[in-house]
């Protein structure tokens, strides 16, 4: 039981992990998507920074922000289709609108930098007060601001999510540990009990030993003392046999006497050894 609640406490926080890790890989992909939403925003406010100051100064160097941003931007929007290949159809969508309008944008850019590398510097001006270009801007600002909207809705989202997924593992392992900790108390509780129950059986067994053990002492002196007086017996009888009827007696009669009262000496010498030392005759007859 121990085993199976620690096997489901394993699993649930492998899946809580589990969750977590998806939430957090979400996460960081917002936070790259909202990365390449400002990175494409700095390269078209890039370029139209250079072009501004390329148009009203006629200085070249002034296009060097324009030159840099032109050379990213490509990079910044596969990163951004990337980054929401994962997304909903409504955000990749307003991603291919963004880059029709950068490419517009960027048309409109190069046309009036054109015209003023050409030396038609009022035709530049008269382009760029038709508002085409602010005009682009403004509405790919819109949809950038779209998508990063999208994306914070999302990234609050999995912060829900992942606050709610931290509360649910927080309960659950509370639970879980408590379950444990009243298991283990329980089996601690029922190991002291046996224990104690082994010990009361083991007091009980010790007692009941000793009083066989007194018993089968009463029982061996009980024998012990009627073998001595038989002994006894056997051997007076003998000897009173010999002394009284010896001259009656043939040589045999003699010899078996002897050998009577000699047999009773020997029955008494052991059973007292028997009675004196009953440990060390037992490992004996072990031997």
């Amino acid at each position: 039981m121990l085993l199976a609640f620690m096997a489901c406490n394993a699993y649930l926080a492998s899946n809580q992990l589990k969750q977590m890790n998806k939430i957090a890989a979400l996460t960081l992909e917002s936070s790259i998507i909202q990365a390449e939403i400002s990175a494409v925003l700095k390269d078209l406010t890039d370029m139209e920074t250079g072009q501004r100051g390329y148009l009203l100064t006629d200085d070249p160097s002034y296009l060097q922000p324009y030159n840099d941003a032109e050379g990213r931007i490509g990079t910044d929007f596969a990163g951004l289709r990337i980054a929401l290949a994962n997304r909903a159809e409504g955000e990749r969508s307003l991603e291919s609108q963004l880059e029709s309008l950068a490419d517009s944008k960027q048309a409109e850019m190069e046309r009036s930098i054109s015209l003023r590398q050409q030396g038609y510097r009022h035709r530049a001006f008269m382009l760029v007060a038709t508002n085409e270009g602010m005009e682009y801007m403004a509405r790919a600002r819109g949809l950038l601001s779209s998508i990063s909207a999208a994306e914070t809705s999302s990234f609050a989202r999995f912060e829900r999510e992942k606050n709610t997924i931290q509360s649910k593992a927080l309960a659950k392992t509370i639970v879980a540990n408590s379950c444990l900790l009243i298991l283990t108390a329980c089996l601690i509780g029922l190991i002291r009990y046996y224990g104690k129950v082994l010990e009361q059986e083991a007091a009980q067994n010790r007692q009941e030993l000793a009083v066989r053990d007194l018993r089968l002492k009463k029982l061996t002196s009980a024998l012990s003392n009627q073998a001595r007086s038989k002994t006894f017996a056997i051997e007076a009888n003998a000897r009173l046999l010999l002394e009284n009827y010896g001259g009656f007696l043939p040589q045999q009669g003699h010899e078996y006497a002897e050998q009577i009262k000699e047999a009773s000496a020997q029955m008494e010498r052991l059973r007292q050894d028997l009675v004196d030392n009953p440990g060390s005759n037992s490992d004996q007859k072990v031997a």
